[in-house]
């Protein structure tokens, strides 16, 4: 055994991290690179173009096969003046510098330091793109940058979306300049590309990106801020028909500087024009202003306490059968809805009762785009970090690029688009799942939608909220199932019963269900 591999099979012990960690520093940038086949000449490319001094970290996640010594290091080291490494275990990453993945390996990161460990997963499924840029986009936040080159497949799409769901930064090469146009093609085509580049204009797009941004804290906002962002949400409204005046004033300027940072905008004086003569950018911006936290089967102890708890006594409330129902507002891209049905399925085989039970889940979003992906079902080869090779082969049918969720599944959900703002409410539910909308709106809207969750579900109906939120003050509403999940049993308060005179009282309609 080498002396690599007992580093790779040895775990991460919390003492030798915290041994490990260094004294506080500025963070700064770090930019993750992601190829496969063909992917070494757009490497080559782009640290052939970057600035000796920039200050930011590269680190370069190469499918390599794991049966040749690689080369990778000495080629790389000739296209650029910064120093070329391989990553090893618990390496202090710093800037201007180059850190390559070695060859049979997965790559993480924190605290600053690189986690080396071996794949668990079949070659076929090892996905290490994928699993740094997720790593990345937690361990830096606005300061990630996430860039797929070329190559087959779909490994990088999911860890886009996690650097772009942390405000970091996203970038493809050009499909039609990629010698295998698949990991590109993906990315582009979930919708989690910010720019689309060829490899050698990339390292001045992202030195401009990060330099105008200021790391996301523009001027321009002490003096005449608050009239120009109202003008802006006011052509979002009049564009779209959504307003976002209850959304967290923070989170809806940090979405539009973000915005402005990609085009080198320096004020909203400047980008309100800007808007008013591109129309497609006011679309770009709605769809950043929804951007929400989404996965398959998100905090594993909510749906394991539902599968072994909370399902099965609701089963057991109604011996004689009975057809349920949920809603699930704000859904997204519809993970959050497929993991409920494919849970409550389970639980039905399991218990294998006598008497019929059926889930119909109404799930709803804002974005039409979202809803109309939702539908779908389908999804990348990259949800394999997130759902059990057993619910894999269970509940979905594998395609060339990805799986495809079953019909029986499919069918379980009602996907319709709807503002749960001012659109009427779904009733008589079982269950509620809102696990990624409240985080972004303010507290007096906040206050609103607790009563109406309580008004929405049935006697003892299961309410989910997200890991950042509660029912605050809604005390006599709610109580918790559990300390260590945001699961909430509703109280039958009778003074609650009636809807708020601020929401209607005409129940949202649904499209029917969309089969394929």
């Amino acid at each position: 055994m080498t002396k690599r591999s007992k580093i790779l099979r040895a775990p991460l012990e919390p003492t030798a991290l915290k041994s490990a960690k260094a004294a506080a520093r500025p963070l700064f940038p770090i930019v993750a690179i992601g190829a496969s086949a063909g992917g070494l000449d757009p490497i080559v490319a782009f640290l052939a173009n970057v600035a000796p001094d920039s200050g930011i970290a590269y680190v370069i996640i190469q499918h390599l096969d794991p049966s040749h010594k690689t080369m990778m290091q000495e080629l790389l080291q000739r296209a650029t003046s910064l120093p070329v490494a391989e990553a090893s275990h618990l390496l202090e990453v710093k800037p201007d510098c180059v850190y390559v993945i070695p060859p049979n390996a997965d790559l993480g990161i924190a605290d600053g330091r690189l986690l080396l460990s071996e794949p668990t997963e079949p070659r076929g499924r090892h996905l290490p793109i994928n699993r740094f840029f997720t790593a990345l986009a937690a361990e830096r936040g606005e300061l990630a940058v996430g860039v797929v080159f070329s190559g087959m497949g779909s490994d990088g799409t999911r860890g886009l979306q996690a650097i772009k769901e942390g405000n970091g930064l996203t970038l493809a090469q050009q499909p039609d300049m990629a010698k295998f146009d698949p990991m590109p093609l993906s990315a582009i085509g979930a919708e989690v590309v910010d720019l689309v580049e060829l490899p050698e204009k990339m390292p001045e797009k992202i030195v401009a990106y990060l330099a105008r941004s200021n790391f996301l804290h523009l001027p321009g906002h002490e003096a005449g801020g608050k009239n120009t962002l109202q003008e802006v949400i006011h052509l979002l409204n009049e564009h779209t028909g959504s307003s976002f005046t209850d959304y967290k004033i923070n989170t809806v300027l940090r979405r539009i500087e973000r915005r402005m940072s990609l085009h080198q905008i320096a004020t909203m004086e400047e980008y309100i024009p800007y808007l008013r003569a591109n129309p497609a950018e006011i679309d770009l911006l709605f769809k950043e202003l929804l951007i929400g936290v989404t996965s398959f089967f998100r905090d594993q102890k909510v749906w394991e306490y539902l599968k072994v708890v909370a399902l099965p006594q609701l089963l057991a409330a109604h011996p004689d059968g009975r057809a349920f129902k949920a809603w699930i507002p704000a859904c997204s891209t519809g993970e959050e809805a497929y993991s409920l049905a494919m849970v409550f399925n389970e639980v039905v085989a399991e218990v294998n009762p006598p008497a019929k039970y059926s889930l119909q889940i109404f799930a709803t979003d804002l974005s039409g785009d979202a809803i109309d992906r939702a539908r779908q079902g389908r999804f990348p080869a990259g949800i394999d970090g997130e759902v059990p090779a057993e619910r894999i082969n269970r509940f979905f049918v594998v395609e060339k690029n990805g799986y495809h969720v079953k019909k029986e599944i499919r069918n379980m959900i009602i996907f319709a688009q709807q503002n749960i703002i001012s659109d009427p409410p779904f009733t008589k539910l079982d269950i509620l799942c809102c696990r990624n909308l409240l985080i972004y709106l303010n507290a007096k809207l906040q206050q609103r939608l607790i009563p109406l969750f309580h008004y929405a579900l049935n006697r003892d109906g299961l309410l989910l909220l997200g890991s950042a939120d509660t029912p605050g003050h809604f005390s006599d509403l709610f109580s918790p199932l559990t300390t260590s999940t945001r699961l909430y049993r509703r109280l039958d308060n009778m003074a609650r019963q009636r809807l708020p005179t601020y929401f209607p009282t005409k129940l949202s309609a649904a499209s029917p269900p969309h089969t394929q």
